[in-house]
């Protein structure tokens, strides 16, 4: 499987070429099952078109959908720079990237944003960012999950947004698992 095509879409998103190479070898890291589980293990969680076989491939195009539009609108991406918004770009393709864990669990794992950063920073010798990028593109992903940073015993696992880079990463995520916000897909492709 070549995972990177799976994301061509998306990938034309990031305007940095170094960080569209990059992104695709990170995208390679992925394990399989990320391409076949839905985004919720329960389907409680997420709208119909992330639910299913493929899932959260659908979820993951849709987060980096938000994100592409929402930066390049005037009135809300003003405040980042192009190389800002490819790196929110990459997070938002990684962010869910290792939701059951590794190796793969039955349902989602609460500190999934943990491991999907330590899955980037253990492999960051392959890549060619540099600490601050690799910093940049992991706490993004570290508090994707925003106010739900907690384990089923209420303990704080995860830390919560605190710059306008964490925020906007959390936005998007939100937005795309909101079950009123429901997007066509045509052959696992956002039409439109």
């Amino acid at each position: 499987m070549n995972k990177a095509e799976i994301f061509k879409k998306e990938l034309s998103y990031i305007k940095n070429n170094k960080y569209k190479e990059e992104a695709k070898k990170l995208i390679e890291l992925l394990p399989d099952y990320f391409f076949e589980i839905p985004a919720s293990s329960t389907g409680k969680y997420h709208p119909k078109f992330a639910q299913g076989e493929g899932g959260l491939v659908r979820h993951t195009k849709v987060a980096v959908r938000m994100c592409f539009e929402l930066s390049n609108n005037n009135s809300i991406g003003y405040s980042f720079t192009d190389d800002e918004k490819d790196l929110m770009l990459i997070a938002l393709i990684m962010h869910d990237g290792v939701k059951s864990g590794i190796p793969k669990e039955k349902y989602t794992r609460v500190d999934h944003p943990l491991l999907a950063a330590n899955l980037i920073k253990e492999n960051k010798e392959k890549l060619n960012f540099t600490e601050g990028e690799i910093k940049f593109i992991t706490s993004v992903i570290e508090t994707h999950m925003g106010e739900w940073n907690k384990d089923f015993n209420g303990n704080e696992v995860l830390p919560v947004p605190k710059n306008k880079y964490q925020r906007f990463v959390h936005m998007c995520d939100f937005l795309a698992s909101k079950k009123f916000i429901e997007v066509p897909f045509v052959n696992d492709e956002i039409i439109g």
